[in-house]
């Protein structure tokens, strides 16, 4: 397989407030937009893309009609604590910021369908972390 791109589709209910969200709060914009389906590109990078689809659409086969759930979207940004300073007074904030030893700042938010977005920023992992490790 010659792949030549790669995007994850949000199954929801309401496609119209899970697009919003992600455009008012990770700088995405619609490329396509209807009722039923929206796709999504981030606005800084032609690269980066979303889509957010009715779960119950008939193009979806009987036994994958349910909302996306269980489901972690990474998103690496050149600062992480910026970020939690900025979406931590209008976005459900499920784990705070912290470093980890491994080499992440980074915090977990969700979506308002309940999807879980991990915010991070790399950073130069623990080196005594990195020894044990060995």
């Amino acid at each position: 397989m010659n792949l030549t791109g790669s995007y994850p589709v949000l199954l929801v209910a309401d496609v119209a407030p899970i697009a919003a969200f992600y455009q008012a709060h990770f700088g995405f914009e619609p490329v396509f937009s209807s009722s039923w389906y929206v796709h999504l590109r981030a606005t800084h990078t032609a690269t980066i893309e979303l889509a957010i689809m009715v779960f119950d659409h008939d193009t979806i086969p009987p036994a994958g009609r349910q909302k996306t759930s269980g489901l972690l979207l990474s998103f690496e940004v050149a600062d992480a604590a910026t970020e939690y300073a900025r979406l931590a007074p209008g976005v459900s904030i499920l784990q705070e910021l912290r470093d980890e030893p491994f080499g992440q700042r980074h915090f977990i938010c969700a979506d308002p369908n309940g999807v879980l977005l991990d915010v991070i920023t790399p950073i130069d992992p623990d080196p005594e972390w990195l020894a044990a490790q060995g």
